[in-house]
């Protein structure tokens, strides 16, 4: 009982400094961002490793010159991205429409105009925790969802919680997203569910070798296995980082019936679609996270 106080106490002291923070207008934000991008990148040296081994990996035909200003871009913006995502917590509708522009929603409610839901797939890339904001844009009566992993600290993990539930969409542990789906469909709710599929699959979970960025990459085939089963329809959302604090969203569509495409055919066509979207701008893509800790040639 001790510990699940102690955890309360540290999710409303965290809470409420993000809060405040919160308050701050986007120039002040954005000065402390400048600060922090000095500190994360020259003083801590946060993952510089990892992103420089998956940087040079990816793009084996670039200079380091040309490697060094994508690393130090990359490093800007996620501390852009950090105190973008703090910021949802006191940003209004009008504010995020301007700042998160959706071009072709009807994509979308096209595809779910009939009843059915659809899936949303997505990288880490340009600021995705304003994606949920595409509730704004749906048809009455149709919801949105997002799947998230749950973080290891119950503080973070609650507030993160917090600030992803600003746009009022469903959120989904990974966990239970069959079972939450199954129950969405019982009844009778039509809903559009973000995936962030390009996370690295847990051991023993499906998952499937593919060529990503030039290197043997693995992907999570639970997003497929599911549109598969239930005759989803997919949408790729590309997102375009257009200047500091703005990004555009086109929606393309997958598949219209998941059921009607063979195995694996739908992460590959995302796969590919997330691949020209990182090869189009670079430095907005999640460097830090390493994706590529598992061998191929090891697991043969």
């Amino acid at each position: 009982m001790a510990g699940e106080n102690k955890k309360g106490v540290g999710f409303y002291l965290l809470y409420g400094a993000v809060y405040l923070m919160a308050m701050l207008p986007f120039r002040v934000l954005y000065l402390f961002s400048d600060i922090l991008y000095f500190v994360v990148y020259y003083l801590a040296g946060y993952r510089r490793k990892v992103v420089r081994k998956n940087l040079v990996n990816s793009f084996p035909q670039k200079k380091e010159k040309e490697i060094l200003q994508i690393e130090k871009k990359f490093y800007h913006h996620l501390c852009d991205y950090f105190v973008e995502t703090i910021k949802t917590l006191r940003i209004s509708d009008k504010e995020i429409r301007r700042r998160m522009v959706f071009k072709n929603p009807e994509i979308v409610n096209r595809l779910t105009k009939d009843g059915n839901s659809c899936l949303l797939s997505l990288g880490h890339y340009g600021n995705w925790e304003w994606v949920p904001s595409i509730g704004l844009y749906l048809s009455p009566g149709v919801e949105p969802g997002q799947v998230y992993k749950e973080l290891k600290s119950k503080a973070f993990d609650e507030l993160f919680l917090k600030i992803r539930s600003r746009f009022h969409p469903q959120s989904i542990e990974m966990k239970t997203v069959y079972r939450t789906i199954i129950r969405q469909k019982n009844e009778g709710k039509t809903m559009v569910i973000g995936f962030l599929t390009d996370q690295r699959p847990r051991k023993h979970n499906p998952e499937h070798w593919t060529t990503f960025l030039n290197q043997d990459t693995l992907v999570q085939t639970g997003m497929e296995r599911i549109a598969r089963q239930f005759g989803f329809s997919v949408v790729y959302l590309d997102i375009k980082k257009v200047k500091r604090g703005y990004y555009v969203g086109n929606f393309s569509v997958i598949t219209a019936d998941a059921s009607a495409e063979e195995e694996l055919s739908v992460m590959e066509k995302y796969t590919r679609k997330l691949e020209e979207t990182i090869l189009d701008e670079p430095a907005y893509y999640l460097w830090s996270h390493n994706k590529w800790s598992r061998s191929k040639k090891q697991e043969e």
